[in-house]
């Protein structure tokens, strides 16, 4: 991807005070001389930061402002290690809502909305991001966070939610609970902004069928802000990155090459306004592809990602095939008679691999035989392996309030 003049003009100013503002990034790129980086050229041969890098500047080494000047922390979850700890400054803050606050827009979201948030509150950036936008918009913020399901849905009808945000498992288990109470004829809802983790095409169906709602496939991260530093429009499921926050790179996960326009491979993103924590080339793991075509939206000031169909470091290897939960969904996908919901497990056994795959089905007797069978020769054909499909009930998986685990690796 092409660099604009305003996005290297944003990099190099950054870059010329980086090491005296960041003990990390002094130490980090100690070796080199940041005033030579004036070209594009220049930019794309600095080191890549990574996750690890930032756990090693546990609690605050990532800090570009002396502490006087944070006004908010926020952590990733830590569920794989050290947490992250993220400064933000009073500008971070104001900028991410209104990064937020345009992707609400981007979504056909209007201070005429009443905003409904399960997202999580706390250390974690998911709630209070959505409630930073919905407030810089002007809408009714609804702050209700995750789980209780019964005040969810007696908010929801009382004060006529018009958009619901959440993570792709929770709007399913709303979905499946306000089906089986018959009360969507009840409801205001009109539009879903749901993000956190990656879904499936049939989930999608499934959510925005059940619901009524359009929905829309927020971006982000909390190491970069939060959610809300892209958003797909009403044209197209592409989600347009806002380039004036953050510049975009995708590379191929195993060399650390840039891959052409159009071609899968890693995020990478570098922040261009971010002061209580800059980021410079930080590999996200998420996997997806530029998309190079125009939006018919017309809004190509900002260029836009494919949907993220896995990370790099979500890819489990079972006899000797590489498998990405976006690999699994398209095959169930395919499949007649299999529905959204899935977990893998594999396992080891008599010194071979098993990979079971539990699917959800309103098939029985004969009927589920056949839907097992199209699975196993989907998997055969496209993968070059043979799981063992299993189908169980509808709502026989577990659902989840936050991001549900799908794949279960028990072999180690």
């Amino acid at each position: 991807m092409q660099m604009s003049p305003e996005q290297l003009q944003m990099i190099t100013s950054q870059l010329a005070t980086l090491k005296e503002k960041s003990p990390f990034y002094a130490k980090k790129f100690a070796d080199i001389d940041l005033s030579d980086i004036r070209t594009q050229e220049d930019f794309e041969k600095l080191p890549f930061t990574d996750k690890a890098d930032l756990r090693e500047a546990y609690p605050l080494g990532i800090a570009a402002v002396p502490p006087e000047k944070i006004v908010r922390i926020h952590s990733s979850s830590g569920t794989t290690g050290t947490p992250v700890i993220i400064p933000y400054t009073k500008k971070d803050v104001e900028d991410w809502a209104i990064q937020f606050a345009r992707c609400y827009e981007y979504a056909g979201i209007t201070p005429q909305d009443r905003i409904h948030i399960t997202p999580g509150y706390g250390l974690w950036t998911a709630g209070i991001g959505f409630q930073l936008g919905a407030e810089r918009l002007g809408a009714m913020a609804i702050p209700m966070g995750p789980g209780n399901t019964e005040k969810q849905l007696q908010m929801m009808e009382d004060l006529e939610s018009t958009v619901l945000c959440a993570t792709s498992s929770y709007a399913l288990l709303l979905a499946e609970e306000i089906a089986k109470r018959g009360v969507r004829d009840r409801l205001k809802l009109r539009k879903g902004v749901i993000g956190s983790e990656r879904w499936g095409h049939k989930m999608r169906a499934r959510i925005a069928n059940e619901l009524g709602v359009e929905l829309y496939d927020i971006y982000g991260l909390t190491e970069v802000y939060g959610p809300g530093i892209g958003i797909n429009c009403k044209a197209d499921s592409a989600m347009h990155i806002w380039s004036d926050y953050v510049y975009l790179e995708i590379i191929n996960p195993e060399t650390g090459e840039l891959v052409p326009d159009g071609e899968s491979g890693e995020i990478v993103l570098t922040t261009l306004q971010k002061e209580g924590a800059p980021l410079i080339r930080f590999r996200t793991h998420d996997l997806s592809r530029i998309v190079p075509e125009p939006c018919s939206c017309g809004h190509n000031e900002h260029p836009r990602i494919d949907i993220i169909f896995g990370r790099s470091d979500d890819m489990v290897k079972v006899k000797g095939v590489n498998m990405f939960p976006a690999q699994i969904e398209e095959i169930i996908k395919f499949t007649d008679g299999a529905s959204s919901e899935y977990q893998v497990m594999i396992d080891h056994m008599e010194g071979k691999d098993i990979l079971t795959v539990f699917f959800e089905t309103d098939a029985i007797g004969e009927d589920l035989a056949a839907v097992e069978a199209q699975m196993a020769a989907l998997f055969k054909a496209k993968m070059n392996i043979t799981p063992n499909p299993r189908g169980v009930p509808i709502g026989d998986l577990p659902r989840s309030e936050k991001k549900t685990k799908r794949i279960f690796d028990n072999r180690y």
